[in-house]
């Protein structure tokens, strides 16, 4: 894939979309892709966080752990971001990443993100409301959860 169609796949994530050009050529050339095979775990609750993921295709199970086993939380896919909070909360994984389907990923590694986010107020703010949409789904399933 050349660097202009990697910027134009940039684009059309929500959290990179408004940034500057030359940041999101930075973060085409900077950013791995990788790929993980269905049941193929991306990282555990526990683990230390050195990256954020932003997905390309596919989908991911996120789950957390409980003295009952763990409970998934979340299933999320095409253009969503995970592994934020261990970044900026500078906290262990709060959960585990499972990959439901063959997926193909951005891995950004904490300092390209966290400057990113430092240097540009709009993807700080999409941050914001991806975070927000994802507390709010997590309390929601967890309520569902234990009133079973």
């Amino acid at each position: 894939m050349s660097l202009e169609q990697e910027v134009e796949l940039i684009r059309q994530f929500p959290i990179f979309a408004k940034i500057q050009p030359a940041m999101q050529k930075l973060l085409c050339f900077s950013a791995e892709r990788l790929t993980f095979s269905a049941g193929q775990v991306m990282f555990k609750a526990g683990d230390m966080g050195d990256a954020a993921y932003v997905i390309i295709e596919g989908k991911v199970e996120i789950s957390v752990p409980t003295p009952s086993g763990p409970i998934v939380v979340n299933t999320v896919g095409r253009n969503d971001i995970i592994g934020e909070i261990a970044i900026f909360g500078d906290v262990p994984r709060t959960a585990t990443a499972t990959a439901v389907s063959k997926l193909e990923t951005l891995r950004i590694s904490k300092e390209l993100f966290e400057k990113i986010i430092r240097e540009n107020p709009d993807a700080a703010l999409e941050l914001i409301r991806v975070l927000a949409g994802r507390l709010a789904n997590t309390t929601a399933q967890l309520s569902r959860t234990t009133t079973r």
